[in-house]
């Protein structure tokens, strides 16, 4: 994980075990990695941003609202990262996808939106691209 002074995450404190089963919203503090399956919305909860990770095993039925989150497993409804989303190789997200930083691994696939969160600084560059013009 590549995150700046900044946004350092929080550390993992809670674990949701692979073969484990939840139905119904999770509400956390700190950093929780799941494993298992989750049937309800992920929701972080305090003063500081959350961090969510999400193993090549997890599989999530519901919406994520979290600070930092790094999936590498599956997500079936919306994703918000209010401060920083990696996707791994082995993520599938199927919903839309909001995020302030954003991180995608070769192989991640997200079948929805891809929305910026926040606005853009002056410092923020953008750039045009312009067509080739034939001599």
């Amino acid at each position: 994980m590549s995150w700046g002074k900044s946004n350092k995450p929080s550390p993992i404190d809670s674990l949701i075990g692979a073969g484990s089963t939840i139905v119904g919203d999770v509400q956390f503090t700190g950093g929780l990695r799941i494993d298992g399956h989750i049937k309800g919305n992920i929701k972080a909860m305090g003063d500081k941003p959350g961090t969510l990770v999400l193993s090549e095993l997890a599989k999530v039925e519901g919406e994520i609202d979290v600070g930092h989150v790094v999936i590498n497993g599956t997500v079936a409804g919306p994703v918000r990262a209010k401060e920083y989303l990696e996707l791994l190789s082995k993520a599938r997200v199927t919903g839309d996808v909001s995020y302030k930083t954003i991180e995608i691994h070769v192989g991640a696939i997200v079948m929805g939106r891809l929305m910026h969160e926040g606005e853009l600084k002056l410092s923020d560059k953008v750039i045009e691209f312009k067509p080739a013009t034939g001599n």
